[in-house]
Order: structure tokens, then sequence, then C-alpha cells
């Protein structure tokens, strides 16, 4: 595709430095840290979930606080996903949590106790507006990875006709809450198409005419065998074009982050880093300086498993190629001994070292030459 690939994404409350790995805050909290924490670990935009916001605590309370950025304390970009994934999950895994028709999703909440919910792709945008997102995704029908090839092409259909809609809604919601800066928040598409792709070149190219500001990468990142879909994450992000920026959604392994960035994609977002720090699993780049580390190669990182024995009398930062928090002030046998006795303060710190861990990568990625980085 023609144009030169973008280095930042303009928003409303500032730019995304690109590439960026925005961690999901899904519930308007990346879960043990604070705002500042975030910051002082390198994050520059967070991405947090439409669905669960309506679940807990409601859009209406957000709005009536000021959005999601004044609730939880966060002036910088926020990314929202449209929340398909999760219902859509769900509901394919049992279908009497709800129903999925060209209309949209009616689901009802796991547990009962509630009315059945029913969520549209106008619905969708609107809650993203009323949340105050800088970055809000289009809904989507995110199928199974063991989809056949009609249900894989019934999602496309219906990601599309979904695409239409939201984009509709969006542009009539901007007419009416037009901001005096002249500021307004983007819209991103999300190409399906499975593993086909055919599939795949016909969603984007249906999708391109509807003028979205950035395409995601729809689907499982995967491959059956539980590898990166090297070939259908190449082709994907050769259909968006360059001057757009491209969110391979739910990449998140350190390898995988840089593989697809050689591919072109320059947004990212994972509940890993977070996840594994909360359960003592953190990340440390195998040299003791970051100008020694060669991304390229299959074991530029291991993993540091905090819990292990052999970590309790050692007096070293997790990774002297890290400058977090954390590495700054702590040993690595203390954050063991706070695992040990299960004090927030461990999750606290092991969190901060992850993120900061994923920010130094992206900055190293930025940082190489093209030469290096790009195929």
């Amino acid at each position: 595709m023609t144009g030169s690939p973008p280095s930042k994404v303009e928003t409303v409350r500032g730019s995304i430095v690109l590439p960026s790995f925005l961690p999901d805050a899904t519930r308007a909290v990346v879960k043990s840290i604070d705002s500042q924490d975030l910051e002082r670990s390198g994050v520059n935009a967070l991405m947090v979930n439409t669905f669960h916001l309506i679940s807990h605590p409601g859009s209406g309370l957000i709005k009536s606080m000021g959005g999601v950025h004044t609730f939880m304390n966060w002036p910088h970009p926020v990314a929202s996903d449209s929340g398909g994934f999760q219902l859509m999950s769900v509901i394919r895994e049992n279908r009497k949590y709800g129903t999925i028709s060209d209309k949209g999703v009616s689901f009802t909440p796991l547990g009962g106790g509630r009315k059945t919910l029913r969520f549209s792709p106008e619905k969708s945008i609107r809650i993203q507006f009323d949340l105050g997102s800088d970055v809000m995704i289009s809904l989507d029908d995110c199928p199974s990875p063991q989809a056949c090839e009609a249900e894989n092409l019934e999602s496309v259909q219906r990601t599309v006709h979904w695409a239409e809609r939201c984009k509709r809604e969006f542009d009539k919601l901007l007419s009416i809450r037009r901001r005096e800066d002249g500021k307004r928040p983007l819209i991103f598409g999300v190409i399906h198409g499975g593993y086909d792709t055919g599939l795949r070149q016909f969603c984007a190219g249906e999708l391109l005419s509807l003028g979205f500001d950035g395409f995601g990468f729809g689907g499982w990142p995967l491959d059956p065998e539980g590898n990166l879909a090297e070939d259908i994450l190449r082709l994907t992000a050769r259909l968006i074009p360059d001057h757009l920026p491209k969110f391979a959604l739910g990449v998140g392994k350190p390898e995988g982050i840089v593989r697809c960035s050689k591919m072109g994609w320059t947004l990212f977002d994972c509940v890993l880093p977070t996840r594994d720090a909360r359960h003592g699993r953190l990340y440390a780049f195998r040299q003791d300086s970051l100008d020694r580390v060669d991304i390229n190669s299959e074991e530029f990182y291991h993993y540091v498993y905090i819990r292990d024995k052999k970590h309790k009398r050692d007096r070293g930062p997790i990774s002297r190629a890290c400058d977090c928090y954390c590495c700054a002030n702590y040993s690595i046998g203390y954050v063991h001994h706070l695992f040990d006795v299960r004090d927030p303060l461990g999750y606290r710190l092991a969190t901060i070292h992850n993120l900061r861990f994923y920010t130094q990568l992206v900055e190293t990625i930025r940082e190489r030459s093209s030469e290096q980085i790009r195929e």
C-alpha cells in the first residue's frame, strides 16, 4: 500500500507514539497499579472494555463522573474495545446465554437476575462516546477459531453490515457532540475472515470504503496449533493502507510483537504482562543492557518465576537492563518475599516491572533502524 507509515496517532488527549503497547484496563483499572505507576512505566495509552464497563459500574455512571479519563485519573489516550469479542465468545460457548443476529447481540448476564441486554452496533458506539474514548472500535462478529467456511463468511458479512451502522452512528453523534477545539475521537474498523485469504481481502475492501481512521486485526491471531498466525497477519497488514494505524488486537507475546512490527502492525494490546505479573511470571531481557539486546533473536528474553526458592537471597534486580521503579529500588529477593507472604505490594511491583519491559520493547523497536525491523 502507498503512503508513509505514521509515527504517531493524534487523539483528543495527545499522541500515541508508534509502535505502542496498550495495557488492558478492562474495567477502568490496570489491576494493582495506579495512573502514576503507569506513567512511570512509560505507558502512553490504555485499552478499556465496553462490555465490562456497561456491566459494572455502568456507562451512565462513568459519563456522570466526567468520562473514563476523569473516573480513573488517566489524562492520556484511551481506546475502547467494542465488547463484541467477550459477548460472542460466551454465547458461542453456551447458547443459553444469548443470541447473535444481524440486528445485534441479545445477552443474558451470567448468574441471571437481570433482564436481557441488547447490544447493537449503534449502542456500542453510543456507549463509547459516553465513556469519552479517544479511539473507538467498531462492533465486529468474532467467530470461533474452529469456524467453518460458511461461519467465517457469515462473520464477515455481519462485520461489514455492523461496521456500516457503527460508522453511520459515529458520524451522527460526531455532528451532535462537536468539540470547540475541533478535535474528535477516532474510529477503527476490524478486518475478519478467519484463515481464509479471500474473505480477508473481501472484508478489507468493504471496510476501506467506509472511511475508518485505522483498522484492527479481527479474530484469533494464533493458528490451530497455538503459534502466531503469521501468514494471515501479514496479509491483513498489507490490506491496510500504510498511512493508517494498524492494530494487532490481542497480540501480546513479546516475540509476537516483534514479528508483527516487521509486518507493519503498530498497535498492540493484551492482558498477558499484567496477568503474568500477578501470577509471578516476570519478563527479563537476557542482556544486562538494552543496547546489547537483539530483539530479532528467538530468545531475546526469558521468564523469571519469582516464587522459585533460588531467588530468596538474590540481592540483584529482576533485570539489569530494566530501569523500572521496582528494579531501581528493590531486589529480586525482596519481591520473592512479597509473593511468599502474598502481600499486594508484590503484585504492584511485578506489574510495574512487566509493563516497563513491554514499553522498553516497543521503544527499542521504535528506535532501531527500519532496515533492522521492517520486512
